[in-house]
């Protein structure tokens, strides 16, 4: 199969990017599209499903830390874990929206795990957020926007 070491790297790169690990997906991205020796829909479609996987890896953490609150190890108090309980129901699911983004991103999977977001809802909006970040970098790096 012609491509598949280009690809699987990117679905690496990209199902790491998501997790709690530093890498830049975008940027193996936007080095593949520039070669143009694959079809951009199916290097976007390959990165989305690896950074979604990624945060869904993030939600099931979530799930698992969930199980530890109120240990004395555990890594977040149970004030701060109150107010981030306060935070997420009064903004909600609508945040994983936001599960594009660099920094705040990641913990929002982790905290939707943490408060058992249902897993359909929390793959859609999630799915939304990140192939829409693919998008944009195939537009930004073909000159579309």
């Amino acid at each position: 199969m012609s491509g598949l070491p280009e690809y699987a790297g990117l679905f690496a790169a990209a199902l790491l990017s998501a997790t709690i690990f530093p890498f830049q997906s975008e940027i193996v991205l936007a080095g593949l599209l520039l070669t143009e020796r694959h079809p951009w829909t199916a290097l976007v479609a390959v990165a989305s499903v690896g950074n979604v996987i990624g945060s869904i890896v993030n939600w099931f953490l979530g799930q698992f830390l969930a199980h530890f609150e109120g240990r004395r190890w555990f890594p977040v108090s149970r004030d701060a874990m109150a107010r981030g309980e306060a935070w997420y129901h009064r903004y909600g699911r609508w945040t994983l929206l936001l599960s594009w983004m660099p920094v705040i991103g990641d913990p929002l999977t982790i905290v939707a795990g943490v408060m058992r977001e249902p897993l359909p809802i929390f793959v859609a909006l999630v799915a939304i957020a990140k192939t829409a970040r693919y998008l944009a970098v195939a537009a930004l790096t073909f000159g579309w926007l």
